[in-house]
């Protein structure tokens, strides 16, 4: 009896050696009567769900790593450890999607050589396993990081088009071993059964492009202005954050405005400084080893200038841009201190650069001396105040009245009864739609969303006619001069055309040639 499709018997033995963990030869295979049962049957339809899962959790580890920084910085604030966490999602992720992956191949493949599909125990409670992590990932990922999940709805956006051809193609390639084994099963109703499932999910593939909606999808003239960068904390990749060194790198991005948060100390002096304990970019470990969980705000200004704020980020690596500092930029980063506001006003001022800050923490109870010592400095600085973004809610009416020049910025919505309307609201990426911002643009209502890292995020939102955006990866989005890609509605409507006739056509020649 001649091998199916070509299978030499060999490659049949092997296959069967690491699907099944046993070494026997085709050969002994067919005498001994070994075949496909309906519970191996259940075992591949359970492998390739697990596939599919894994599948979907890579798509999603590799959209929430825009934000993967966030995630480091809480794991910090709770176990005092600091460990780039991205890097241990993306290795767990592509062993489990490797395994399934390489399991569903050597399935696909005896189903082709129409050898029985005799899963290994070992291989099933690795499933089980790998089922099991992937659910709990979702799961964590649910209840502790719930607005990612809108992340991935402004992902399909930018992924919806080259998903569809992907899926489509996926779905083409697996005709051949599913009329392989339409034809040479027994059951009726289950050839039927596969058969309407499958023709069902082409249908709605084929379909599927009247649905999915993306903001790229657009002529070339009719695409708005290229947003302008803020530098969130400066330029965190290129050097510590909320640090001069990192302002100036901010300014060689071409940012027009540098985000900071500003805090005051004991004595009254406001000063950059994101996190309420100086643990995370500081060495106030080692220079006051009792005073480490006090509030930065308890500190004056004399202590805070002996602390170093910048050997962290050479020692901890934040980003991985660290490691290829320069020798000069790395000492520059050794001599950092924590700058005063009036410093970085100073800077901004000699620049023409902006400067939007967080006042913190708002939940103080001197909390209107912060407002009134911050407002002293700036007005102080001589920096014209249309340079001066003002984000804190707090005591805003009081701002208006001593600095009136101060730009406002909201972070919220504007609301259907507003008394003043708002000129300018800084909102995460997640919370506005594509829709929403071409209704503010519209509006000449300046909008401005966090924290932007990713060119796929960046393009998106460049379609949407965003404003601004602030990002930590200024060096990365300065150099776009395009969107990652912009597909007029003829080209992708030809396309669409192309990619499912093709597919069609490939399906109805599997199973003629299978036949």
């Amino acid at each position: 009896m001649a091998d199916p499709l070509g299978c030499c018997r060999p490659c049949a033995t092997c296959l069967l050696c690491l699907y099944s963990c046993r070494w026997i030869t085709a050969k002994k295979e067919k005498r001994k009567g070994l075949r496909t049962t309906k519970c191996d049957c259940s075992w591949f339809l359970f492998l390739f769900c697990v596939f599919l899962f894994t599948l979907v959790w890579l798509y999603f580890a590799i959209i929430i790593l825009n934000d993967f920084h966030n995630f480091n910085e809480f794991i910090f604030k709770q176990r005092k450890m600091w460990l780039d966490w991205s890097l241990v999602l993306l290795v767990a992720t592509a062993v489990l999607i490797t395994y399934s992956a390489v399991l569903l191949v050597l399935a696909l493949c005896l189903q082709l050589c129409s050898q029985p599909l005799k899963l290994h125990w070992l291989h099933k409670t690795l499933l089980i396993l790998t089922a099991l992590v992937v659910a709990a990932a979702f799961t964590g990922l649910g209840i502790k990081w719930a607005e990612e999940w809108r992340s991935a709805r402004i992902s399909l956006q930018a992924t919806g088009p080259f998903l569809h051809i992907g899926i489509v193609g996926g779905m083409t390639i697996l005709a051949w071993p599913l009329a392989s084994f339409i034809y040479g099963a027994r059951n009726t109703g289950l050839k039927v059964f596969l058969l309407l499932v499958y023709c069902t999910v082409m249908i709605a593939l084929y379909l599927a492009p009247l649905g999915i909606t993306s903001p790229c999808i657009m002529d070339e003239n009719q695409l708005p202005p290229k947003p302008a960068l803020i530098g969130h904390r400066g330029a965190p990749m290129l050097a510590p954050e909320n640090t001069l060194m990192s302002l100036h790198k901010a300014l060689d991005c071409d940012v027009q405005v540098f985000e900071t948060d500003v805090m005051v100390s004991a004595d009254g002096v406001p000063f950059l400084m994101h996190d309420e304990e100086l643990s995370r970019t500081t060495n106030v470990q080692a220079v006051f080893p009792e005073r480490t969980a006090l509030n930065s705000t308890a500190f004056n200004w004399t202590d805070l200038q002996q602390l170093d704020a910048g050997s962290w980020f050479l020692e901890r690596r934040p980003f991985p841009t660290v490691q290829s500092l320069s020798a000069g930029d790395r000492y520059q980063a050794t001599q950092q201190r924590i700058p005063s506001l009036e410093q970085a006003l100073e800077v901004a001022k000699g620049s023409n650069i902006s400067i939007m800050f967080d006042l913190r923490p708002e939940n103080h109870s001197d909390y209107q001396s912060f407002v009134n010592a911050t407002l002293e400095v700036i007005l102080r600085s001589g920096i014209p105040l249309e340079q001066v973004l003002w984000l804190p809610d707090g005591f805003r009416e009081q701002v208006k009245q001593q600095a009136p020049g101060v730009k406002q910025v909201y972070g919220r919505k504007r609301l259907q009864d507003e008394k003043e309307p708002l000129l300018h609201v800084n909102l995460p990426y997640q919370d506005m739609s594509s829709e929403e911002i071409r209704q503010y643009r519209q509006d000449n209502i300046s909008v401005n969303l966090y924290v932007v890292n990713q060119p796929w995020l960046f393009s998106v939102l460049w379609c949407s006619g965003v404003s601004s955006v602030t990002t930590n990866a200024c060096q990365v989005l300065k150099e776009m001069k395009h969107p990652i890609w912009l597909l007029p509605s003829s080209t992708y409507l030809m396309i669409w055309i192309v990619v499912d006739c093709t597919s069609f056509l490939a399906i109805l020649w599997a199973f003629l040639l299978v036949k």
